[in-house]
């Protein structure tokens, strides 16, 4: 016996109905695409042609107000690849976008985060140094993309890069896995409202111990990679590099490397 509703429509209905839906997408996806142009077109008459146009807190308001629309059925995975591709596809319309990639010991791994993050638009190379890829974040639409299972402690060469700073932390999803990689470029870093810094310090003990120490401080963080001594924090919230409270934390060479926004699904 069919139980199924009277009013349901076809299968047939149900395939036209997709068809006049791609044909709807396609035309809103190349209207945008027409507009990214056009800011490559103004941004070349301002004389800034060669300047990288990405900016990780508009990116970031943007994914959160989509997530935060009414939805039925779009997971919230479904929407950030697709937009992802969209956003990486406008950036490489206005300038120089390319990435590097340090995966560490699985750079399968890295180079997956770098295209759910980054999209297929941009051009990817794969390196084994972590100093190429920081030399690749310092040329024009350069970004670095560097794994933390490392043997080296990458995150300590930042220290000495003024303007190369973190921006992402990838995965941007938490279904997707714990974070494994930090994505560096000589972008302007802003708080967006629910972020965390990654700091570096070499103090001695523990990451547990190094963690109690900057909560007495009111400071919340968690160790994510410690190298030779060398330990990663990532902290909760948005820090200056000259605070006060870190300017107080344990060790002798510290500081702050840069900022992301958190996992748009926590």
């Amino acid at each position: 016996m069919d139980n199924a509703p009277s009013d349901a429509p076809s299968l047939e209905e149900v395939r036209w109905r997709l068809d006049a839906i791609d044909a709807e997408l396609l035309q809103l996806i190349d209207e945008r695409a027409g507009l990214a142009r056009a800011v490559a077109a103004a941004k070349a008459a301002a004389g800034e042609a060669d300047r990288f146009g990405l900016r990780p807190d508009r990116e970031a308001q943007i994914v959160r107000n989509l997530l935060a629309r009414p939805r039925n059925a779009a997971s919230d995975a479904l929407v950030l690849r697709i937009w992802r591709e969209i956003m990486a596809e406008s950036l490489s319309r206005q300038g120089p976008f390319h990435l590097s990639v340090f995966g560490g010991r699985d750079p399968a791994r890295a180079v997956e985060l770098a295209r759910l993050r980054f999209g297929a638009a941009p051009r990817m190379a794969q390196t084994d140094k972590t100093e190429n890829a920081i030399a690749a974040a310092r040329t024009p639409g350069g970004v670095a993309v560097l794994a933390l299972n490392s043997d080296t402690p990458w995150w300590g060469r930042l220290l000495v890069e003024p303007k190369v700073k973190v921006f992402a932390a990838l995965p941007c999803l938490s279904i997707w896995g714990p974070t494994g990689a930090l994505a560096a470029a000589e972008v302007n870093i802003e708080p967006t409202g629910g972020d965390e810094t990654f700091w570096v310090t070499d103090a001695a003990g523990s990451g547990q111990a190094v963690a109690d120490k900057l909560a007495q401080d009111g400071v919340a963080g968690e160790m994510i990679a410690d190298v030779g001594g060398l330990k990663l924090f990532a902290l909760s919230g948005f820090y200056q590099p000259q605070d006060e409270r870190l300017a107080r934390a344990p060790g002798s060479l510290t500081g702050v490397i840069g900022a992301a926004p958190l996992s748009f699904d926590v």
